[in-house]
């Protein structure tokens, strides 16, 4: 799953194909037909990242350690939806 900007791959915890994207920060699997909600937290100390999006580029901010996070430095959980 690419989320405009965010290149991970977030794969489905049951048959591990790579999601696709149904929303911001949701995904879908087609082959067990199930929806996901992705949760992104920091490397660092855990806490749920917020997503910040201009200009076409995607970054996360971070409450807990007070500064920006890049995308490839985000944890990305599959939860359900």
């Amino acid at each position: 799953m690419c989320d405009e900007g965010i290149m991970t791959r977030v794969t489905c915890p049951q048959c591990a194909n790579e999601l696709q994207r149904s929303g911001e920060l949701m995904g879908h699997c087609g082959t067990c037909q199930l929806d996901y909600r992705i949760d992104v937290s920091c490397a660092q100390c855990g806490a749920t990242l917020q997503r910040l999006k201009a200009c076409g580029a995607v970054n996360f901010w971070c409450d807990d350690c007070n500064e920006l996070k890049s995308k490839k430095s985000a944890v990305y959980k599959v939860l359900s939806a």
